[in-house]
């Protein structure tokens, strides 16, 4: 079941970088509501992609990306103190666009339903 480690360690690294998160960052560039979407970690444990949505307009999105890779080392030294792991694996953020792809889809859906019920 060795396997299944990099797939543990990444969910273990999603939920740590959460709670970094959802503590709050100084920079002032990361002014968006951040939610991590996953985490996916290399077969050997030394690089991990946590994947974020970024909810606000473009020029929002943009800014808390910007952020968030200048606070990379700083969350990826936090998280790695928490889950107390050998080596600290290299971090980098991704952007997810399937919560905002969701909401347009939602919204077109509802959008035709209304134009059907008149």
């Amino acid at each position: 079941m060795a396997h299944d480690r990099p797939a543990r360690v990444a969910e273990e690294f999603q939920h740590e970088v959460s709670a970094i998160l959802a503590r709050g960052l100084k920079d002032p560039r990361v002014v968006g509501f951040i939610t991590v979407t996953g985490a996916k970690m290399s077969p050997d444990l030394r690089e991990v992609v946590v994947f974020v949505s970024v909810h606000g307009d473009e020029a929002v999105q943009k800014k808390t990306m910007e952020g968030l890779a200048a606070a990379a080392s700083f969350i990826q030294r936090e998280a790695a103190r928490s889950l107390r792991l050998r080596v600290v694996p290299h971090m980098k953020f991704a952007w997810d666009g399937s919560i905002q792809e969701g909401d347009k889809i939602e919204r077109l859906l509802r959008e035709a339903k209304e134009k059907d019920g008149r």
